[in-house]
């Protein structure tokens, strides 16, 4: 009688992925992003385990967004204190930290358990395409 053969720790390998978005939607990016994080592309994947990639994300402002989004679309912050409501357009936010509206858009989408802090970890965005990451890239 076979039986299926579970995944262990020591059997997770982590590849590099280099994502541009210059030019691409930011929803739809954002997705793809979040499932190389989990690691829901490989055949061995199991959810009760830290099994994604690393993703380095290069042009962070000149994502795109569709419709009215850049105006209408806010974010939301609070200090904790009284009057320390503060909301902001996707506009006004790209132009501050284009970064902060990436590491947003994923953590939306990753799922909201343990493991969520060690995947976004592993999630670095660069505004331009400078990034300090060359070396993972430059294996054929």
């Amino acid at each position: 009688m076979k039986q299926t053969k579970s995944t262990k720790i020591s059997e997770i390998k982590r590849d590099w992925h280099l994502v541009d978005l210059k030019g691409k939607i930011l929803g739809r990016v954002a997705s793809d992003i979040a499932l190389l994080l989990m690691g829901k592309n490989k055949s061995n994947y199991v959810r009760n385990l830290d099994m994604g990639d690393f993703v380095v994300v290069i042009n962070a402002k000149e994502f795109k967004v569709t419709g009215n989004k850049e105006k209408q679309k806010k974010y939301y912050r609070h200090s904790g204190y009284p009057g320390g409501f503060k909301a902001e357009t996707l506009e006004n936010l790209r132009q501050r930290k284009p970064q902060g509206v990436i590491i947003h858009a994923v953590a939306g989408m990753l799922p909201q358990n343990r493991l969520k802090d060690k995947m976004l970890s592993r999630l670095h965005v660069f505004e331009t395409d400078v990034h300090t990451f060359k070396d993972k890239f430059n294996k054929v």
